[in-house]
Parts: structure tokens; C-alpha cells; sequence
């Protein structure tokens, strides 16, 4: 029995492993939104919880005072959960964030500027 058990366990070494598959990310669009006054945005699901948030801001009205904040929030009890954006003057830049998989909604408090952003979620394929 143990002649017979070794060839077969012998028959593999010869290969080389096979490299496991690499996953790739994309960003898949929850939503985008543009305005000048305050928003809640309505529900959406993030499946991974990693999300990123492209924002920009424009037109201050006067110099040195506009504002913008945008928080996620959970769309099951309100709660805010993070901070995604504070940003005095106008602006653009990108904003990773992470949090458990679930409802969410965004909450945007600006003064005295133009503001838009867009909020996609990582997924791997």
C-alpha cells in the first residue's frame, strides 16, 4: 500500500503552483449630487463599506467663508457615522472611507458656495 501512495503523492510536485486569481477593484457609482444650500441625499447601499467620495466646491461667494460638510450617515437609525469632507473655501479632492456594509445616506451642510460630489463603492470582479 505505501508503494502505491507515494507515486501518487509524488504526481504533483512537478508542476508549479498555480498563482491564485488577482481580484480587481472597481469603483461602482451609488450616486451623485450637485446643489448650493443643504441636502440629505436619499438611501444607499454599500455591500463592501469602502467607499469614495469626489467632491468639489465652487463660486464662494465671499472670499475666506464658504464651507462644506458632508457626513455619511446610517440609514437605519439617522446616526452620523463619519466625517467624509470639511473643507473651508473652494476646492476638489477625493475621500476614502470605510464602515460596515448597510444603508447609508449622505448629509451635505455648506455656506456660501456651489458644491457637487459623487460617492462610489469599491467591488471586486
Amino acid at each position: 500500500m505505501l508503494t502505491l501512495a507515494v507515486p501518487v503523492a509524488l504526481s504533483g510536485c512537478g508542476q508549479p503552483p498555480k498563482a491564485a486569481p488577482k481580484a480587481e477593484i472597481v469603483w461602482q457609482r451609488l450616486g451623485s449630487w450637485s446643489g448650493a444650500g443643504n441636502l440629505q441625499t436619499e438611501s444607499f447601499t454599500s455591500d463592501t463599506g469602502l467607499m469614495r467620495v469626489q467632491w468639489k466646491t465652487v463660486n464662494e461667494v465671499t472670499p475666506g467663508t464658504g464651507t462644506f460638510r458632508l457626513t455619511i450617515n446610517s440609514s437605519i437609525s439617522g446616526r452620523p457615522l463619519l466625517t467624509a469632507v470639511d473643507r473651508r473655501g473652494t476646492g476638489s479632492d477625493v475621500a476614502y472611507v470605510q464602515e460596515d456594509p448597510r444603508v447609508f445616506f449622505a448629509v451635505v451642510d455648506p455656506a456660501n458656495l456651489d458644491w457637487s460630489f459623487t460617492i462610489e463603492e469599491a467591488v471586486s470582479r
